[in-house]
């Protein structure tokens, strides 16, 4: 396993936002014009920052305590699905956090619990 640096991830992010820097003031007609290497930007900045979370360079917050607490409890959840922590009811829901080239097809979705009021 690599291991990284919070400078890995400064130049990661600095490098993601040159290439949406390069799409921005791009005026030509090509509309996927960076759009690969934007996306790569995007997956190395996740990967980077999950790194020195799991290593505890980068503290997780006290939601990101909660949610990995759930994803252990419950790693089978469905969406939507509604489950009960410490007197606390949480719903498992997905969003598309990457799609396709042709924006049909979600290629990542993104997990996260929503807490429900009593």
């Amino acid at each position: 396993m690599t291991t990284f640096t919070i400078d890995d991830l400064e130049r990661a992010k600095a490098n993601l936002e040159r290439w949406t820097q390069s799409f921005d003031d791009y005026t030509g007609n090509n509309p996927d014009k960076y759009q690969s290497d934007i996306k790569s930007a995007r997956v190395e900045v996740r990967e980077i920052e999950a790194a020195l979370k799991a290593d505890g360079t980068i503290p997780l917050t006290e939601r990101e305590k909660l949610e990995n607490t759930l994803d252990r409890l419950f790693p089978n959840a469905r969406s939507k699905e509604i489950v009960e922590h410490e007197g606390q009811r949480y719903e498992r829901r997905f969003t598309p956090l990457e799609r396709s080239r042709s924006r049909k097809t979600v290629t990542v979705w993104d997990r996260y619990w929503v807490k429900l009021s009593d």
